[in-house]
């Protein structure tokens, strides 16, 4: 019995899992900084930060997340040869159909939450500055979150032996999408993040697990 448990733990569906949850736990650090080291450090809530202040938070949350994936690449290549090059397939036509279907989608859904073209309501709301930082953090939180489906996928599909389930979906949606709850305060937002996250594993599969295309629509879909 002990050494079953062993070999499970020892095996690479197991290995992909345990980077897939290193990936969220990355993410989570956010929380650490935003909840609970900033506002002990500035003496108010993040909903009160400055323009400096948010500036701060952000810089350090993109630093600590590209370090993050930095070590989770680095060390999955080592263990598992996980290889971001040779990924690069040409766009077929479901491929293209599916990434302008998810960012067309994408855009109703963020057009609806806050009444107007996202990226364009940002600008304006934010201004230059604090629309290009808050934007670079954006592109950081999706490396992470794509991960998440890559490293998930890869664990699941290694223990079911089916490569057709968006496994990466489902795992990226119960951890990322789901912490919207927590994060934003809404049990409808958490749910929203949850369906969107099965579809960004969608996508990654008929973009036929290419990773680098994958965070190309996930990061246009996620902005726009």
């Amino acid at each position: 019995m002990k050494e079953k448990i062993k070999s499970i733990f020892k095996s690479e569906s197991y290995q992909y899992f345990e980077y897939a949850m290193l990936a969220f736990g990355g993410l989570g650090l956010e929380v650490l900084y935003a909840f609970l080291l900033e506002p002990l450090i500035y003496g108010h809530s993040m909903k009160e930060f400055t323009t400096t202040e948010c500036i701060i938070h952000w810089s350090v949350t993109i630093i600590t997340w590209l370090v993050v994936a930095y070590f989770l690449l680095r060390n999955s290549g080592k263990k598992l040869g996980f290889q971001i090059n040779g990924t690069d397939r040409k766009w077929t036509v479901l491929g293209i159909a599916t990434s302008i279907a998810l960012v067309g989608l994408m855009a109703v859904i963020n057009y609806v939450d806050v009444g107007g073209i996202k990226i364009i309501y940002e600008f304006q709301r934010l201004g230059v500055l604090k629309f290009t930082f808050q934007h670079l953090y954006y592109l950081a939180e999706v490396v992470l979150f794509t991960l998440i489906i890559v490293f998930g996928q890869n664990a699941l599909e290694k223990l079911f032996r089916k490569k057709n389930v968006p496994f990466g979906g489902i795992i990226v949606g119960l951890t990322w999408g789901l912490a919207h709850w927590f994060t934003k305060g809404s049990i409808w937002i958490g749910l929203e993040g949850l369906v969107i996250g099965f579809l960004f594993g969608a996508t990654y599969l008929f973009l036929e697990r290419d990773l680098k295309k994958t965070y190309i629509v996930l990061a246009l879909a996620f902005i726009i």
